[in-house]
């Protein structure tokens, strides 16, 4: 009896769990609803069973080529070396000759037509004397350099080639941050190499690699080698040029920094055309804002270039630019800081009309410029750190204390005896001068706007300061010239 109900029970579970399991399509292959809604859309770039990156991947790499690169290097050995180096018994050789040396390196390329040009870093082919470039199919052939731009890390080589794949041009001003991004190129000499990542910023300048810098930052791992190669966007186009990164280590930290592509494709132009980089020129120099500048000029931001100095005879000046304008377009485009000035001034064409919106006193102001060639010899001058000749004769306002400009010590700073002013002669460690970045040698030339010429003028001025005030000083220190706020306290 027991065993009868037993198999009963066990006749009436099966039953019901395949009627239950019919229902709620249990066996079916059909996946089921989950209890909740998840309203995430993927990209369809990305969707496809992660298929996307590896056929952006397929597509690219035949266009990434392997740079190996050699010098001859050649020292002599010195009469004055040790006795006991093997230098000098060479030296001491009748039939010694120079010791020389083939150098090495190792860099990454991409192809950009279909005839064997070769956009890469300029440091990766500099002074080269042979170049080798392996194509994707191993195949090897000599590199000839087009031309070289080392203000801004790109240079241009060539190969005898036909019917090669080329890479598609991407639109880097279009780069957002947040994108995903593939790195390719050929590091620790392992060819054939793609990393992902983001951008992780855009614009990025005063990393101290190039002249003119307007970098792409990512976090796909970048690492020595990959030096020339492509970055590229999930649509496989060339939005930069892999060319350094930041770390303590020499490996890879997360920080990379790439040309953009705008840029490259600008100067690879000129350097085929014209056999150089022709850069327009306005003539001027300019700062960028702090929180505290943009409030004593009555700005919102921070946002804009701030004129210093218009040069004699220069488009600025026959536009009527003047010092204390702030740049904030030019030709529509937005003008976040010096960098993006001088990159949009730089790459326009000479000859070319500009428009400039500006801010004057708090009107806004369109001007237009027309742009010229930089000249060959606009170099930045270093201020030179003044002796210790100078006594102190004035006035002592916030930490530093100031004297009248003489021919002689406008010799020493390195700056025009035409200059007027008054020069900084001590200041305070930790008072507010320090802090605000005033230094000995500086020559304060205006205060609110205000001309100093002799300590005359500058007492006048400073008799009326108030304790919590913030004074607008103009600096002229040896020949670089900019604005610094300074904080009153007493």
């Amino acid at each position: 009896m027991k065993k009868t109900t037993f198999l009963l029970f066990v006749v009436i579970a099966l039953i019901s769990g395949y009627l239950i399991g019919k229902r709620a399509n249990i066996f079916s292959n059909k996946p089921v609803l989950p209890p909740y809604t998840y309203n995430f859309q993927t990209p369809k770039e990305l969707s496809g069973e992660s298929t996307a990156f590896s056929e952006i991947v397929k597509v690219v790499s035949p266009v990434v080529v392997n740079i190996s690169t050699s010098k001859i290097v050649e020292r002599d050995a010195s009469p004055f070396s040790d006795l006991f180096d093997d230098q000098f018994f060479d030296f001491m050789d009748p039939h010694y000759k120079p010791k020389k040396w083939k150098e090495r390196s190792l860099g990454s390329g991409v192809i950009v037509s279909s005839d064997g040009l070769i956009l890469t870093n300029a440091h990766v082919v500099e002074k080269a004397d042979e170049i080798q470039v392996t194509l994707y199919d191993q195949q090897n052939l000599k590199g000839k350099i087009i031309g070289s731009d080392p203000k801004t890390d790109i240079a241009v080589i060539k190969i005898s080639a036909q019917n090669l794949p080329a890479i598609k041009w991407g639109n880097s001003d279009k780069i957002r941050v947040g994108e995903f991004v593939l790195a390719f190129g050929n590091p620790f000499s392992l060819s054939n190499t793609v990393t992902m990542g983001i951008v992780s910023a855009v614009g990025r300048a005063n990393v101290g690699i190039a002249d003119y810098e307007d970098f792409i930052q990512t976090d796909a791992a970048i690492n020595p080698g990959n030096s020339g190669g492509p970055l590229v966007n999930i649509k496989g186009e060339l939005i930069g040029i892999n060319t350094a990164i930041f770390s303590k280590t020499g490996g890879y930290q997360g920080i990379g920094f790439a040309v953009p592509s705008n840029m490259a494709q600008s100067v690879m132009n000129q350097l085929i055309n014209q056999g150089k980089v022709i850069r327009g020129w306005l003539g001027i120099t300019i700062q960028n804002f702090t929180p505290e500048l943009a409030k004593e000029f009555g700005l919102g931001k921070s946002a804009g270039a701030l004129v210093t100095e218009i040069l004699k005879g220069s488009p600025a000046e026959k536009a009527g630019i003047r010092r204390g304008d702030i740049i904030t377009e030019v030709d529509d485009k937005e003008i976040k800081n010096v960098e993006s000035l001088r990159n949009t001034i730089a790459q326009s064409k000479v000859g070319s009309r500009i428009q400039l919106k500006i801010i004057r006193e708090g009107k806004h102001l369109l001007l237009t410029a027309i742009i010229t060639e930089l000249p060959q010899d606009m170099a930045q001058t270093v201020p030179k750190q003044p002796e210790e000749k100078f006594s102190i004769e004035e006035n002592a306002l916030a930490g530093f204390n100031v004297m009248n400009l003489t021919q002689e010590i406008a010799k020493q700073l390195d700056i025009s005896k035409d200059e007027k002013g008054v020069v900084i002669v001590r200041v305070e460690p930790y008072s507010a001068a320090e802090d605000a970045g005033l230094k000995k040698g500086d020559l304060i030339q205006e205060i609110n706007k205000k001309s100093i010429k002799n300590i005359q003028d500058f007492n006048n001025i400073v008799s009326k300061v108030k304790k919590g005030d913030t004074l607008l000083l103009f600096i002229n220190r040896g020949g670089n010239r900019f604005y610094i706020t300074l904080k009153v306290y007493s």
